[in-house]
């Protein structure tokens, strides 16, 4: 799986790294483990997975072989670190055995640990683009009339 993909070049690798750090001073200690020892980063996806299309991903992860393919929309598309901190945050639910629901509602519940919340975020696209899949995955978070977003973790 790892021969037959591209490798992340160095400031790719630099950006993964900055979002672990945050990751870590954040207290994701679980999550910065599995992250930074092991897991084996790539740049694209090897022969088998380039078969299957991921519709809006940032990165994927091939549990349980701890291998993680990650897009250039990761590099591209986030506003910051923290950004790439909440991809990341994500992934390392699926490098538990997490399946999409489990490792989007983990995310949404704890973006406000990590520090990425609307007011920080809100406009940025990939803030919209995980509100809009955490809504898909896991619409019992937003069952709440009480707010305007119907947001039941605000």
């Amino acid at each position: 799986m790892l021969f037959t993909s591209a490798s992340l070049k160095y400031d790719e690798k630099a950006q993964i790294k900055n979002a672990v750090k945050i990751l870590d001073e954040k207290g994701f200690s679980r999550e910065v483990f599995l992250l930074k020892y092991l897991t084996n980063y790539r740049g694209n996806d090897n022969w088998l997975n380039a078969s299957t299309k991921f519709e809006n991903a940032y990165a994927a992860t091939n549990f349980p072989f701890e291998i993680m393919t990650v897009y250039p929309d990761f590099f591209v598309y986030p506003a910051d670190d923290t950004e790439r901190a909440a991809i990341l945050l994500h992934e390392a639910q699926h490098l538990k055995g997490a399946d999409e629901k489990e490792a989007y509602e983990f995310v949404w519940r704890n973006r406000q640990k990590l520090g990425w919340t609307k007011a920080t975020h809100g406009k940025s696209v990939v803030w919209q683009n995980v509100r809009r899949q955490t809504q898909e995955f896991a619409p019992n978070l937003f069952m709440c009339d009480w707010n305007e977003a119907n947001d039941c973790t605000d």
